[in-house]
C-alpha cells in the first residue's frame, strides 16, 4: 500500500460513506415501501396470494442468501467494484419490476432485486471498518442507524403517496422505477468517491455451504407459500421434511470445512450470548415483516384505506422507534440485556393492543385509534434492536466479530422470509371471500403468530451476555487494540 493511496482513501471517506449510506437507505426503503402497494399489485396483475407473499419474501430470502458471500467478494475483489455491480443490478431489476405485466415476472424481478441488494449492502459496513479507526466508528454507525430508522418512516408514506397520488404515473409501478435514476446517480458517484478497499488475506468463498443453506431454507419456505394455494399436495410435506435434513448436512459440512474458511463458523454457536442474539434476530424480523404485511392488506382490501392512509398508519410506530433509538443507545452500558427484554415486552404488548383496537372498532377503525399502541410497539423495536449487536457480540472473540455480525444479519433476513411464509399461511387460509369480516378474522388469527414471536424474543434475552460482559466489550471497543487505527492495515485500497 502506498501513502498516497491511503491519503486518498482517507480524504474521500466522508463522501464515500454518504454515497454508500444512501444506497443502503434505498434498499431499506424498498423493503418497507412495497407493503402498501400490494393491494394495487393484486388488482392490476390479478396476482395470487402466494405471488404477493413472494413479492415480499422472495426479496428478503434472496438478500439473505448472498450476504456473507458478497462480503467475501468485496474483501477479495474490492468493495467499490462489488458495490457498483450490486447497485447496477438492483437498478436493472427495479426497472424490470416496474414493467412487469404479470405476477410471475414481478416475483422474479423482486428476487433478482433482493439478490443484488444483498451484494451491495455488505460493502457499506465493511467500508466503515476499512476507512475508520475503531474510536471513530460509533458516530458513523449511529448515522447508519438513523438512516435505517428514517427509511422505516419514509418508506410506507412515500409508497402510499406514489400509489395514491400517482405523481409519476404508473401507480404502483412508480415505487420501482423511482429507483432507476437514483441508482444510476449512486453508481456514478461510487466510481468517483468510493475507495476500492480490499483485505490482505480474504476468506475463501464457500459455494457448497451457500447452496446447502439456501436449499435447506427454500425447502421450508417454498412449500409453505405454494402448498396452501395448491391444497397441500403430498410433495409439500415431503419438501418440508427434507428441510431439516439438508440444514443438518449444511451444519456437518461447515464443521468439516474449517472454521476460518466456512461460510458460517460453527464455533460461534458454542457462545450462548451469540445464540441468543441470533434467535432474537430471527424471531423479531420474522414477526415484524409478517405483521406489517397483513396489516397493510387488511386496511386497504378490507376497510378501503388508500395506500397513503395505510402508510400513514405506521407513522406512530416509526416515530416511536426514532425517538427511542437515542435513548436505547445511551442505556446499553447501564442496562445491558434488560433493554431488549423491555423492548420485547413493549412491542408484544403494543402489537397485541393494536390488534385488539382494530378488532373492537371493526369497520369504524381509524388510524388515530392505534396511535398509542403503535408508538409503544415502535419504542419496543428500538429498545430491542439498537443495543442488540453490542450485547450479542460481547462474549464473541475479536477474530470472529466480523463473521458473527454477518451471521446475525443472515439470521435476521432468513427470519423475515420464514415469518412471511408462516403468517401468510394463517392469514390467506382464513380470508374466505375477502369480505371485511373474513379479512378481520384472518388478521386477528394471523397476528397471534408475530405477537407470540415477540414474547419469545423477550424470553430469549435470558441467553444474552451479562451486563458486566457488555460493559467490558464496550470498553474494549473504545480503548482496546487498534483504537489508533492500526487495525485498518489489513484493509487497503485495491490497485
Amino acid at each position: 500500500m502506498t501513502t498516497s493511496s491511503m491519503t486518498g482513501a482517507h480524504r474521500l471517506r466522508v463522501p464515500a460513506m454518504i454515497v454508500l449510506t444512501f444506497a443502503m437507505f434505498m434498499d431499506l426503503m424498498d423493503v418497507t415501501i412495497v407493503n402498501v402497494a400490494l393491494p394495487a399489485i393484486r388488482t392490476d396483475l390479478t396476482a395470487s396470494a402466494s405471488q404477493l407473499e413472494w413479492v415480499v419474501g422472495g426479496y428478503i430470502l434472496a438478500f439473505a442468501s448472498i450476504l456473507i458471500t458478497a462480503g467475501r467478494l468485496g474483501d477479495r475483489f474490492g468493495r467499490q467494484r462489488v458495490f457498483i455491480v450490486g447497485i447496477l443490478g438492483f437498478t436493472a431489476a427495479s426497472l424490470i419490476a416496474s414493467l412487469a405485466q404479470n405476477g410471475d415476472l414481478l416475483v422474479a424481478s423482486r428476487v433478482v432485486q433482493g439478490l443484488f441488494a444483498g451484494v451491495m449492502v455488505p460493502q457499506v459496513l465493511a467500508s466503515v471498518q476499512a476507512l475508520f479507526a475503531p474510536s471513530e466508528r460509533a458516530p458513523v454507525f449511529g448515522a447508519i442507524g438513523m438512516v435505517t430508522a428514517m427509511a422505516a418512516v419514509i418508506g410506507p408514506v412515500l409508497g402510499g403517496w406514489l400509489v395514491t397520488s400517482d405523481p409519476l404515473g404508473g401507480e404502483w409501478r412508480a415505487i420501482f422505477y423511482i429507483n432507476v435514476p437514483i441508482g444510476i446517480v449512486i453508481a456514478l458517484a461510487a466510481v468517483v468517491v468510493v475507495p476500492n478497499t480490499t483485505v490482505d488475506r480474504p476468506s475463501p468463498i464457500d459455494p457448497i455451504g451457500v447452496v446447502l443453506a439456501v436449499a435447506g431454507i427454500l425447502l421450508l419456505v417454498y412449500p409453505l407459500i405454494e402448498g396452501r394455494q395448491l391444497g397441500w399436495p403430498a410433495w409439500s410435506f415431503v419438501l418440508m421434511a427434507l428441510s431439516p435434513v439438508v440444514l443438518a448436512l449444511f451444519v456437518a459440512y461447515e464443521r468439516r470445512h474449517g472454521a476460518d474458511s466456512a461460510m458460517m463458523p460453527m464455533r460461534l454457536f458454542t457462545d450462548r450470548g451469540f445464540v441468543g442474539g441470533a434467535t432474537i434476530q430471527f424471531l423479531f424480523t420474522g414477526s415484524i415483516n409478517a405483521f406489517f404485511l397483513i396489516l397493510a392488506l387488511y386496511v386497504q382490501t378490507g376497510l378501503g384505506f388508500s395506500a397513503i392512509a395505510a402508510g400513514a398508519l405506521t407513522l406512530p410506530f416509526s416515530v416511536g422507534a426514532v425517538v427511542a433509538a437515542g435513548v436505547a443507545a445511551a442505556l446499553v452500558s447501564r442496562l445491558g440485556r434488560l433493554l431488549p427484554l423491555v423492548g420485547g415486552v413493549c412491542i408484544a404488548g403494543g402489537t397485541a393492543a393494536t390488534i385488539w383496537v382494530i378488532h373492537h372498532e371493526g369497520r369504524g377503525y381509524s388510524g388515530w385509534d392505534t396511535v398509542i399502541p403503535m408508538a409503544i410497539a415502535g419504542i419496543g423495536l428500538a429498545l430491542t434492536l439498537v443495543p442488540l449487536l453490542d450485547i450479542a457480540l460481547a462474549t464473541v472473540a475479536g477474530r470472529d466479530s466480523g463473521a458473527a455480525s454477518g451471521v446475525l444479519n443472515t439470521f435476521q433476513q432468513v427470519g423475515g422470509a420464514v415469518g412471511v411464509a408462516v403468517v401468510g399461511v394463517v392469514f390467506f387460509d382464513n380470508t374466505g371471500l375477502f369480505s371485511p369480516e373474513d379479512l378481520l378474522h384472518a388478521l386477528v388469527l394471523a397476528a397471534a403468530v408475530p405477537v407470540a414471536g415477540y414474547v419469545l424474543v423477550a424470553v430469549a434475552t435470558v441467553l444474552l451476555p451479562s451486563l458486566a460482559s457488555v460493559r467490558r466489550h464496550l470498553a474494549e471497543q473504545t480503548d482496546g487494540p487498534g483504537a489508533d487505527g492500526s487495525d485498518t492495515d489489513a484493509a487497503v485500497p485495491a490497485s
